[in-house]
């Protein structure tokens, strides 16, 4: 309303204005043409005394010799000058009438004629009554007085109902989003049928608690199986612990601890893949940029794979491969990866390094295994996931292997993709950009 007051007063100052330019022009008009006309009569060859200056209405006129006496009048306006008279050339004055005209004000006007040679110059002077400008600024002023706080008024109530209206569907999203609670995140805001900018903050809104309702399923599900996988070696333990003490003879010290030492060492490992994924989540799973000799690490754990004797390792299709990262994440990856293809190959896992043309390092590893079904394929890079349902203890089997390997994988800039190998087993592929150093 500010706004528009200072607007709307601005807008009447400048149409009063306006006006009186604007009737003060067209008496201007009148006067000189009334004044061009005496002009021409005079240049004509007739004398001043011999004009007929008896019908003006609501003007004077006055003919001046170059010594500034008064030649001819017309009635009542031969008494004296005016006070300030314009120059011939100079434009348009307001000044005050006559003596005896009741101080009525006039727009003045000058002409000079231009005579035969020798003779002198005589000015014509025209004064229109302007009296009738300051009464229609009068009336126009006596008309805007109240319809500019009127029209203020009327456009601050209009501003106050419009904006209403329009932010009414926020007030609802407002409201909405705070009975929206951690028990709640299944509520969903209503989208206005508008298909404006509120309709399309409520869609977003919308989205956003579906992410959330997403994310805090996935950690409520996270903490559930952390839970399960943690509590098994520590039961094992206990389980075996009891046992001991409550048969001494039945179980060797030496047996104990082998045990003790598995499931402790399944249990070190199973904090230390939860660990690096609290790490992902949280954002600080930020790699060392250093080069890697990617190559190295996938035939040092080739090696390590094979010492265990249980499938054979091809690496013949390892090639030079180097990467920007970490090598103790790239080794973890790398280990991850093989392992995971040991424990569901038959036979064989084959392992291909290579540089693509795409200025990155692809890392595939296959196996001769079960294979992985295709909609499960995008499932299986998912925490504490096992195609099989087993809880074996065997290597691993806590679902968190291939996990790791996608929060490696992404830390490092790359992707990585599943899909079918030659032989009917896994394949998974892992494309790192290539250093560029």
């Amino acid at each position: 309303m500010v706004v528009v007051g200072l607007v709307a007063v601005g807008g009447a100052i400048a149409l009063v204005a306006a006006l009186g330019r604007s009737l003060t022009d067209e008496l201007a008009s009148v006067a000189e043409l009334r004044a061009e006309e005496i002009v021409r009569t005079l240049e004509s060859g007739t004398d001043p005394a011999q004009l007929d200056l008896s019908r003006e209405e609501d003007r004077f006129v006055q003919v001046l010799t170059p010594d500034r006496a008064i030649a001819a009048a017309s009635e009542g306006a031969g008494g004296a000058l005016l006070a300030d008279p314009p120059a011939p050339g100079q434009g348009l004055v307001e000044a005050a009438g006559p003596p005896g005209d009741g101080g009525e004000r006039y727009v003045v006007v000058a002409e000079q004629t231009d005579g035969p040679a020798g003779q002198p110059a005589l000015t014509v002077l025209v004064g229109q009554e302007s009296e009738s400008v300051q009464e229609s600024i009068d009336a126009l002023t006596a008309t805007l007085q109240p319809a500019v706080p009127l029209v203020v008024a009327l456009v601050g109530l209009a501003t106050w109902w419009l904006v209403g209206r329009a932010l009414a569907p926020v007030e609802a999203i407002r409201r909405q989003v705070e009975d929206v609670s951690a028990a709640r995140l299944a509520a969903r805001i209503p989208v206005p049928p508008t298909g404006d900018e509120v309709a399309r903050l409520a869609t977003t809104m919308n989205a956003m608690l579906e992410r959330l309702e997403a994310s805090q399923e996935r950690q409520r599900r996270f903490v559930s199986d952390a839970s399960h996988e943690l509590r098994s070696p520590a039961a094992a333990i206990r389980q075996h612990a009891e046992v001991s003490l409550a048969h001494p003879d039945s179980v060797s010290t030496e047996n104990l601890a082998g045990i003790v030492l598995a499931e402790a060492r399944r249990l070190e490992q199973l904090v230390a893949h939860l660990l690096l994924l609290a790490r992902s989540d949280e954002g600080a799973l930020t790699p060392a940029a250093h080069p890697v000799d990617l190559d190295d690490l996938v035939l040092e754990e080739a090696t390590r794979l094979r010492a265990y004797g249980e499938v054979a390792t091809d690496v013949t299709a390892v090639s030079a491969g180097r990467v920007r990262g970490d090598a103790a994440l790239l080794r973890r990856l790398v280990s991850n990866l093989l392992d995971n293809a040991a424990h569901h190959a038959r036979s064989t896992v084959s392992v291909a390094l290579a540089e693509t043309s795409d200025h990155e390092v692809r890392l595939r590893v296959d196996d001769d295994g079960p294979g992985i079904p295709p909609e499960q394929r995008t499932r299986v890079l998912d925490r504490f996931v096992r195609l099989d349902e087993a809880r074996a203890r065997g290597r691993g089997g806590v679902g968190l292997g291939l996990s790791i390997v996608q929060a490696v994988v992404l830390a490092h800039g790359g992707r990585i993709e599943v899909a079918e190998a030659p032989r009917g087993g896994a394949r998974i592929d892992v494309h790192l950009p290539a250093f560029d150093g």
